[in-house]
């Protein structure tokens, strides 16, 4: 194992101010867990390593404390808290029945916004929380006219509006499933994952908007709805105003128009705690996307968990977290209304030309508290020169980011253009928790490069190679004891092999999540990128990401990605491609800046064989890079082998790094 990359801010970049972390939350609740639940070893609410051992030590206590502090609804009581402490195979609160929805609709206030509908021209409604209740009560019996009942599925094919959430939440008031993707993806690449469960009604749209252009999908939709022959009606959505083919709509059944506008009386329908809630899919790269179940209670309970205590969402905040609908984010997102937020939704690019600074913009304007994006979105921010301190964004408190490791220069970026007093909080979790195994609270210290501790409930660990748990090293992201979030099963797993090949085959009882990490002496997690995607020179293992963060630091790099690939003679190729910034050319210099900026940011083992300029780097619809794909291509593995065109952002690339591979092996060839 490599050690760390040396960190270049060692001491906290941000401490929070100790009037707002005692009046926090997440400090209320450890108060409280130690006063009615018996958290030991809590003597300071805002100590959240304290607060964080007792939450791992006594997963029943802490959990019932996340239950009863939040006053979950059931419509019949618990038996117990964790029945079976087995992975996988966790039975978590058994004899529970409740619903999702009913939680998500409570605690809004009928006169002030739930949700504010936002698009890149600059545009945007409301929907107060009366009315969002009445909307969902009228789709949800739609629904229940079209056939819909409990363990039913429901999908969209939605842009980032109201409508999916609208449909989403009546979906599981009805105890039916709900799943959902964003419209970029081709008619087939949704049916590849919708075919699979089965579903009976469809609802999509006529279109959305990005980056200046009107998309219209109102053929893909019908594509689509032709796709999936289980399907009983499809619901049209207006959103873009386009007429939709009168000969098809007769067939089709239900306008959005006349789903969401009848006066109806919202029920719910109880289900069991581990009643399964949503699909969400995997990305589907190297193969058809996996279909991961989460259930009611596990989400609920996660959710109130990270965005009531860590993020420290209640009444009167308004996050806006820039996310698509395919993406695990979006569910995150709608659960904000858990705690009584006004959540946002988007539509649109996040920096669309015309108007870059848009996001921050609408953030001043509807005085947005949580502001989520990506390092990618940051990172660009500081290329395009955005000043986003020329918008009013004092109402911002925290910036979350997630989908890959923040490099710490954006820390400083954040503090000089949007706000000294912004915690930066970088989380690293996935599709298959809907949730984040790390990140950051109001109580914890932010180190730059970093994510700020584990969260509650996470019994995180780095293993080595001998399966030890190690500190200050690189190891394997595990998590040794059950979440209520993992998922439930696969679809179409029956005997589970599957679900225990992707997070039990190498530590049996013991989730492998997939990511190189160093648990540090100071209480921190730095995420080095996937192991699966390890470079290992000369027996040595180092993160990817690790080079990524310190090239593309640079001004003259826009985007970095590195490779590590075993040759048929033995050899390996660490290869480095890099997308220059407009109008940079990279020569021998830049070559050389770029080695030295590795030597000195990560160590001299970490600089490439090869640094090579390309067009692009191929990514996934939620914008992580795909590294593995890249090396087989180089290898020379056949695309159809490795990649499913549809699941990337430009399929065009495709074509591109095999055409590398294919002329490298051609010369490995003629070597020999």
């Amino acid at each position: 194992m490599s050690t760390p990359r040396p960190m270049p801010y060692p001491d906290p970049f941000f401490t929070p101010d100790p009037e707002a972390a005692a009046g926090s939350r997440i400090a209320d609740f450890a108060r409280w867990a130690a006063r009615h639940q018996g958290a030991e070893g809590i003597q300071d609410p805002t100590d959240y390593p304290s607060l964080y051992r007792w939450s791992v030590t006594d997963l029943e206590g802490f959990w019932a404390a996340v239950w009863e502090y939040f006053a979950v609804d059931a419509a019949t009581p618990y038996e117990r808290v964790l029945a079976e402490e087995t992975m996988p195979g966790a039975r978590w609160f058994p004899g529970a029945t409740l619903n999702y929805a009913h939680h998500a609709l409570r605690n809004l206030r009928p006169d002030v916004p739930a949700i504010t509908a936002l698009d890149e021209t600059g545009s945007g409604y409301e929907i107060t929380g009366s009315q969002l209740r009445a909307r969902v009560a009228s789709v949800a019996a739609t629904l229940r006219d079209l056939g819909v009942g409990r363990d039913d599925r429901v999908v969209g094919y939605l842009p980032n509006t109201p409508h999916a959430v609208i449909a989403f939440l009546a979906t599981a008031s009805l105890g039916a499933v709900w799943s959902v993707c964003g419209q970029d993806y081709a008619p087939q690449a949704a049916a590849d994952r919708f075919a699979q469960i089965r579903p009976t009604v469809l609802i999509t749209a006529d279109g959305y908007l990005f980056n200046g252009t009107t998309h219209d999908r109102r053929a893909a939709s019908l594509e689509l709805a032709d796709a999936l022959p289980t399907l009983k009606a499809t619901i049209l959505v207006d959103h873009l105003g386009l007429a939709w083919p009168e000969a098809r709509h007769a067939r089709l059944t239900v306008p959005w128009q006349d789903a969401a506008t009848r006066t109806e009386y919202l029920t719910f329908t109880p289900v069991p705690f581990d009643h399964p809630l949503w699909v969400v899919f995997s990305s589907g790269t190297t193969g058809l996307p996996k279909g991961i179940v989460h259930g009611h209670g596990g989400v609920l309970l996660e959710h109130f968990k990270i965005l009531g205590l860590h993020t420290d969402l209640g009444l009167g905040d308004r996050p806006l977290w820039y996310t698509t609908t395919h993406w695990m984010m979006w569910n995150l997102v709608v659960s904000t209304l858990l705690t009584g937020a006004t959540t946002c939704t988007y539509d649109g690019s996040p920096a669309p030309l015309a108007r870059p600074d848009v996001l921050w913009e609408l953030a001043a304007r509807h005085e947005v508290t949580v502001f989520g994006t990506s390092p990618q979105y940051l990172l660009a921010m500081t290329e395009l020169g955005i000043e986003p301190s020329v918008h009013d964004l004092s109402a911002i408190r925290v910036i979350g980011s997630t989908g890959s490791a923040l490099p710490a220069s954006a820390y400083p970026w954040v503090r000089d253009h949007v706000g000294a007093g912004v915690q930066l909080a970088s989380t690293s979790g996935g599709t298959d928790i809907v949730s984040a195994f790390a990140g950051s609270a109001p109580t914890t210290p932010v180190w730059a490069g970093e994510l700020s501790a584990p969260n509650l409930g996470v019994a995180l660990a780095a293993y080595d190679a001998t399966g030890t748990p190690v500190l200050d090293q690189v190891g394997e992201l595990v998590v040794t004891r059950p979440m209520p979030s993992m998922p439930l099963y696969f679809w179409n797993d029956p005997d589970g092999s599957r679900y225990q090949d992707a997070y039990f085959g190498a530590y049996p009882g013991v989730w492998r999540h997939g990511d190189w990490i160093t648990l540090t002496s100071h209480g921190s997690v730095i995420v080095h990128g996937r192991s699966d995607a390890t470079l290992n020179r000369n027996g040595v293992r180092l993160g990817s990401a690790d080079i990524h963060d310190v090239v593309e630091r640079l001004s003259e790099i826009t985007e970095a990605l590195v490779i590590g690939a075993e040759e048929p003679d033995g050899g390996y190729w660490m290869p480095l491609f890099v997308v220059p910034a407009p109008g940079v050319t990279l020569d021998d210099a830049l070559r050389k800046k770029i080695r030295d900026a590795i030597r000195a940011g990560a160590s001299p083992r970490h600089v490439p064989d090869e640094i090579l300029a390309v067009p692009a780097l191929p990514h996934t619809k939620t914008g992580k890079k795909l590294e593995v794909p890249v090396k087989r291509l180089l290898q020379g593995v056949p695309a159809e082998q490795i990649l499913n065109p549809a699941a990337v952002d430009n399929p065009e690339l495709i074509d591109f790094y095999a055409r590398l591979g294919a002329a490298r092996s051609k010369r490995a060839a003629h070597r020999t």
